[in-house]
């Protein structure tokens, strides 16, 4: 598994620095605002109509990946340099864009509650259009990564300041590991190797399947056959749907994907997929991130579903798999 990871150092910078940062007392920055899901573009007319907007369209407004309908990545708002005032300046993400012919020094800056907080702010240096497309053709991934990051991070200050605090130990007890839950998830199902946990509502269901079982094969242990031929089988025998014969499993009509991570120096493979009920019409998208135990001698899966058959399911999804990374193992 190691040799495949994917090292998100950044990210893991951008999560310290959002969720152990404090205001010295020297300056007292306001909260910031705007909606979850939004990123605004500080960018001269001419570049944004030009090749260089297209280039950031394409980067930050691409289809969400594994959804069951189009949804763009993040929403936009554009602003000219001239009008970027302390109204857009206490948005929670924000992407600069300084192109100017005396740039010594091309590339990115990564920053944190520069005007409000917790606030993500990137800037882009770069001496032309040109020279600002080939950087964000470097670092478009590093970018979009950094703000994902910061979203989930938000989620997380949030959940452990509204806690449920009769969650985690149900967790802890099966994994030595604890996922904290905001206040309005509940306890459905625990076992010995399964938990299922859930803030259900009329028209939505927000869902954390956490499971374990014994680690026998190996290098072929966090293969894509594997990680879902497991979620099936763990799947049919705990999650049943409402009538006879029906219960959760993975969609057959979309290849899952999956990555492998390094986060806070935990090692998973992440998979997205979509999951449906057999014999019935529920479906929706799925994330599951899965690691060796401790001792090595279990595979330890925590996941998180959404239903939300009337609305868009971006956010609902990113809110809910934002509870993954609140992970952490009980003696570290």
């Amino acid at each position: 598994m190691k040799k495949h990871i994917v090292s998100i150092f950044l990210f893991t910078a951008l999560a310290i620095g959002f969720i152990g940062c404090k205001n010295s007392g020297k300056v007292l920055l306001p909260n910031v605002g705007g909606k979850a899901g939004e990123v605004v573009v500080v960018i001269d007319r001419d570049a944004w109509e030009g090749n260089l907007g297209n280039e950031v369209r394409n980067l930050l407004t691409r289809d969400t990946e594994f959804l069951p309908q189009r949804e763009p990545l993040y929403n936009l708002i554009t602003i000219t340099p001239s009008s970027f005032s302390d109204l857009f300046k206490y948005h929670r993400n924000i992407l600069l864009f300084n192109i100017d012919p005396q740039v010594e020094k091309q590339g990115v800056e990564y920053r944190n509650n520069v005007w409000a907080q917790p606030q993500c702010v990137i800037q882009v240096n770069a001496a032309s259009p040109d020279s600002a497309i080939a950087v964000i053709g470097k670092s478009g991934e590093i970018i979009t990564g950094a703000i994902e990051q910061a979203e989930r991070n938000r989620i997380i200050v949030n959940t452990l300041m509204y806690e449920e605090p009769s969650l985690y130990p149900v967790v802890e007890k099966m994994i030595g590991a604890k996922i904290h839950f905001p206040i309005g998830y509940h306890l459905k199902k625990a076992t010995d190797d399964f938990i299922w946990i859930a803030d259900e509502k009329q028209y939505t269901i927000q869902g954390v399947f956490v499971y374990k079982y014994p680690a026998t094969l190996g290098d072929q242990e966090f293969t894509e056959e594997n990680i879902i031929a497991k979620r099936n089988e763990v799947l049919k025998k705990n999650v049943p749907g409402m009538f006879d014969n029906t219960y959760m499993i993975t969609s057959p009509f979309i290849t899952p994907g999956v990555k492998f991570l390094r986060y806070l120096g935990r090692d998973f493979a992440e998979t997205r997929g979509l999951w449906e009920v057999y014999n019935d019409y529920m479906g929706g998208p799925f994330v599951s991130h899965s690691f060796y135990s401790l001792d090595g001698k279990e595979v330890i899966v925590a996941e998180a579903w959404v239903y939300a058959a009337k609305y868009d399911k971006r956010q609902y999804l990113r809110q809910v798999e934002s509870l993954l990374y609140s992970f952490e193992w009980s003696n570290e």
